[in-house]
């Protein structure tokens, strides 16, 4: 296949992460319904990152086989079992740190009382904005690796059917992941500008196409994982400062419903990948 075509594959998988961005322009919803969109960016990014780490993992459980098989790759091993706990950990820590970073220094300005409700709902917007944007960069970590897929399918010898066959999975996944990204901003009552919406669609969809032309050129497994650990570990973030967010709407249950919905969807779009042969 062409390089172009190759491309263009790319960049239709990675632009469906457009289709629920404009989500984030609603106008004051609902208490509940806020709660529930949050909830719901929480069970798409908890079923996202089941299937990121049973990808990342398959690799070492591979060379595991092997050596049980009596072929055994220690070096390899190693270096992929380096590369996981490295990206893991840098995905986690890095938001952790950097949040705390800019929490600090917004604290740091002193201010009298008369502002301090302004102060507050100052704080919770750029938290909020934040948020997506971090949910928005964990998923783009994860789409470079779908890239890489796409464009090593597309060059491997017979690969035009596998590589347009994930495309339309990758595609239907990302129309579904817009919606986990727009979910804190509704949590706190936030309408995002269309620059920003547009910005949070290029962090999350651009990878998808960035990879989709490295993995053109050359394949690599480590390059591989490394992008996977990544996306997990800022994953594992990001959910953990949704449910956080949804236990202070004070509305639990729609907490857990929301949930459920939301890793149940992201479930049918990847059996809808399976049915199709991808």
């Amino acid at each position: 296949m062409s390089t172009w075509k190759t491309v263009l594959l790319g960049t239709i998988a990675g632009s469906t992460i457009f289709l629920g961005l404009p989500m984030g322009r609603l106008r004051n919803p609902h208490p509940r319904l806020k709660a529930f969109l949050n909830a719901a960016s929480a069970g798409i990014l908890l079923f996202l990152l089941f299937d990121i780490l049973e990808n990342a993992t398959e690799p070492l459980q591979t060379l595991v086989e092997r050596a049980h098989q009596g072929t055994p790759q220690w070096g390899r091993f190693a270096g992929l079992s380096a590369v996981y706990a490295a990206g893991l950990a840098i995905g986690l820590l890095s938001l952790l740190y950097l949040g705390n970073y800019q929490r600090s220094r917004r604290s740091s300005h002193a201010i009298g009382p008369g502002a301090m409700a302004v102060a507050e709902a100052t704080e919770a917007r750029q938290s909020a904005l934040q948020l997506g944007m971090s949910i928005a960069a964990g998923i783009g970590l994860h789409n470079f690796s779908e890239g890489l897929a796409i464009g090593q399918a597309a060059h491997a010898a017979g690969g035009l059917q596998l590589a347009v066959l994930l495309v339309v999975g990758f595609a239907l996944h990302n129309s579904t992941e817009g919606f986990g990204i727009v979910g804190p901003l509704a949590a706190g009552g936030v309408r995002a500008s269309w620059s920003y919406l547009a910005t949070a669609g290029l962090i999350a969809g651009g990878p998808t196409l960035l990879g989709t032309i490295v993995g053109t050129a050359f394949t690599s497994q480590y390059l591989f994982v490394a992008f996977l650990t990544l996306a997990a570990g800022a994953i594992v973030y990001v959910v953990a400062e949704l449910l956080f967010t949804g236990k202070r709407l004070s509305a639990w249950d729609i907490t857990i419903w929301g949930v459920l919905l939301g890793f149940l969807v992201g479930l049918a779009t990847e059996l809808v990948i399976v049915a199709a042969g991808a």
